[in-house]
């Protein structure tokens, strides 16, 4: 797919507000749960409640209530920044969403709209999918001796929320705050370990997931690259593409939208040194897209 000269515009106009102001300066400083940087959530509806995404020694599994389905798309990737920024600001578990739909949905840089496709729909079902989804981190790692290392944890994103929106009159104020809390294993996760973005960058590409996990890898892994790395084709196929079979085709397939979406974050992220190598992407050591807080 193409993109288009009017999005290109668009992208290169906002490129320029971003690169003129540093997100914390322009209280758009965000941030990202590390564990979801290293493994991505569905791009699109999947069949059955059950996703594994691998990267290296990591796995990520997120298993979801079959009545609920698992969440995809932009919106959680757009409700677990805002979580993960919240959490670390205020250093409460409790998050407070608001009294009123439409002026949360403007913090996630989403247009309230009505309908069975539109974004209120999405963002309510997309919503309960994410705060109904259980989410396994594992790490294995071969020992030299031929015996292997093993790590995991079980993450549950929220104890209880309180949604006490009115989707047919998003402007409407309701009599009490709706809220998240989230749980001490993943509030601990995302205090401990968050991943600095730009909340502008998110709102400006958010219409790609793919490009959303491209620009959030890409910042974390530029904080800590030393030096020339490249990255097989296979291995980013199997973090980020979800929906791509593992075939010659499926991989090409994969690797061309890949390109396409890796364009979108190098007009607002120009500082990654990113380019194809002979089998993959070769990264080279970079400015992180957000200066880490001392």
């Amino acid at each position: 797919m193409s993109i288009s000269s009017k999005y290109i515009d668009k992208l290169a106009q906002e490129a320029l507000a971003i690169e003129a102001e540093e997100a914390k300066e322009a209280g758009a400083l965000g941030f990202m749960a590390r564990a979801l940087t290293l493994a991505t959530m569905p791009h699109r509806k999947v069949d059955g409640n059950e996703f594994v995404r691998k990267n290296g020694n990591f796995t990520m599994t997120m298993l979801a209530p079959s009545s609920v389905g698992l969440p995809y798309g932009t919106i959680p990737r757009l409700m677990l920044a805002w979580m993960t920024t919240e959490a670390v600001k205020t250093q409460e578990r409790e998050l407070i969403l608001g009294n009123s739909l439409s002026d949360f949905m403007g913090q996630l840089g989403l247009v309230p709209t009505g309908g069975r496709w539109g974004s209120i729909t999405r963002l309510k079902a997309q919503t309960k999918k994410l705060l109904s989804t259980s989410i396994q981190c594992n790490y294995i790692e071969k020992c030299p001796d031929g015996s292997t290392r093993e790590a995991g944890k079980n993450i549950h994103i929220s104890d209880d929320y309180h949604l006490w929106w009115q989707p047919k009159d998003p402007d409407q104020k309701s009599l009490f705050d709706s809220s998240v809390i989230l749980t001490q294993p993943f509030f601990d996760e995302v205090v401990n370990n968050p991943v600095p973005v730009d909340m502008r960058v998110l709102k400006t590409i958010k219409q790609s997931p793919m490009a959303l996990d491209i620009y959030i890898w890409l910042t974390y892994r530029m904080s800590y690259l030393k030096r020339r790395t490249e990255i097989p084709w296979r291995a980013l196929q199997a973090q980020f593409g979800a929906g791509y079979p593992t075939t010659k085709q499926g991989t090409r397939d994969f690797k061309k939208n890949f390109l396409n979406q890796m364009h979108k974050v190098a007009m607002v992220y120009p500082e990654a040194h990113v380019e194809q190598g002979n089998h993959g992407l070769l990264l080279k050591p970079s400015s992180t897209h957000v200066k880490r807080l001392k």
